[in-house]
């Protein structure tokens, strides 16, 4: 029995940690004996039409500077087009991107009448796009001027099937879950570095990707569609890479509250997404890519009860060495502190650097378990809400 114990408390510690310390270093060992990805040198040539497709649901706030901001952007006006796809937005959204259209004939509004949710309206829009490679963004994601041209140099290589940017994040008032999700963000940033120069970056980003028009398969309503669309794109044999000069820039989120649902959701509708379409991987011809989905992303998703069973383990094997005591302290104290976060976050009171992290991992580690719960009891989350805003 205290061998079973042993090896459940190490076996699931080991993969707590995995995912943020070893899997790093792993890619980071594999990613060196990786050959040089292609790019602007390849045999193929740069795609001359592109799309840009808004999403947008009530977005009266943002979208008239969103709509500045991507008429600005460094790329030949004869060659971009702007669809701003509505959800069925009930404010003045529509009516603001009409007034841009009527003076500027790259924008163009689609709108859905019934509200169906994200990918639902993406369908609509993308089969209306004219672009050789479609770019997805959010309403409040705000580009660089040369983000869309170096998004699209990528696809010089015929290889590559989608390409990703960098969403940076930030707080102009220091909100905590902006400080904590900052430095989780900087793991995010490098991991997809190499899994880029290794493979294949694992997923897209709604505020920044791009991808050929002709690798676009109808979504289903409670389709992801930045996680659905790679693991379509690498099973029908391309590649995904993250180019970090391809930029933009939004707000974190303004609370752990909201943080929490946002993260419950994606995580809802990703596990889903690896159900029902990563049967089209196989370990074969999709070893590697396998390799990054199930470290970089399940592994996370079901950490929460890891460390339950840890700790069950843990209680267990007390008196068995002092080595037990000292990791069931550790365990504890970690669930303490980030209790101690949730309540100064409750009522308004700055944290602590640790305390804001153990906060953070704990509060997105619940929503992962809570959002693949929702998925075994049937609940899936279709429309989204708002959760961050717009780029300085």
């Amino acid at each position: 029995m205290t061998h079973l114990l042993t090896t459940l408390f190490w076996l699931a510690s080991v993969l707590v940690v995995y995912p943020y310390l070893i899997y790093p270093l792993l890619l980071r060992l594999f990613a060196t004996w990786s050959p040089p990805r292609g790019g602007a040198g390849a045999s193929s040539t740069v795609p001359s039409h592109v799309t840009l497709i808004i999403s947008a649901f009530n977005e009266e706030a943002v979208i008239a500077r969103k709509l500045e901001n991507a008429l600005a952007l460094d790329f030949p006006a004869d060659r971009l087009e702007i669809i701003v796809a509505s959800d069925a937005s009930t404010d003045r959204t529509d009516d603001l991107v009409r007034e841009v259209a009527a003076t500027d004939r790259r924008v163009r509004l689609i709108r859905q009448d019934e509200r169906r949710g994200k990918s639902a309206v993406l369908n609509k829009a993308v089969a209306g796009a004219s672009g050789e490679v479609v770019v997805f963004s959010d309403a409040n994601a705000m580009y660089d001027p040369d983000a869309i041209r170096a998004l699209v140099e990528d696809f010089a290589d015929p290889k590559v099937g989608y390409v990703v940017g960098a969403a940076l994040y930030y707080d102009a008032e220091g909100k905590r879950a902006g400080e904590s999700e900052g430095l989780y963000w900087k793991l995010e940033l490098f991991l997809k570095r190499l899994e880029s120069k290794f493979h294949s970056v694992v997923g897209g980003d709604g505020a920044i990707y791009a991808i050929r028009r002709h690798l676009f398969w109808e979504l289903k309503d409670d389709d992801i569609s930045d996680f659905v669309n790679p693991l379509q794109i690498v099973a029908a044999g391309y590649r995904g890479l993250f180019n970090p000069a391809a930029r933009c820039y939004e707000k974190a989120g303004e609370t752990f509250e909201k943080e929490f649902r946002r993260k419950r959701r994606i995580v809802n509708r990703s596990w889903r997404a690896v159900c029902r379409y990563g049967h089209q991987l196989n370990t074969r011809e999709h070893g590697r890519f396998l390799f990054m989905l199930v470290s970089h992303k399940v592994i996370r998703w079901y950490a929460l009860p890891l460390i339950v069973i840890a700790w069950i383990a843990n209680t267990a094997l007390l008196g068995k060495a002092s080595l037990y005591t000292g990791t069931w302290l550790v365990i504890n104290a970690s669930v303490v502190v980030a209790a101690a976060g949730a309540v100064l976050d409750r009522y308004g009171l700055a944290q602590p650097r640790l305390v804001s992290i153990l906060h953070y991992f704990y509060v997105v580690n619940l929503a992962g378990f809570l959002g693949i719960w929702d998925e075994w009891r049937g609940v899936r989350h279709v429309t989204w809400d708002h959760i961050r805003k717009m780029g300085p």
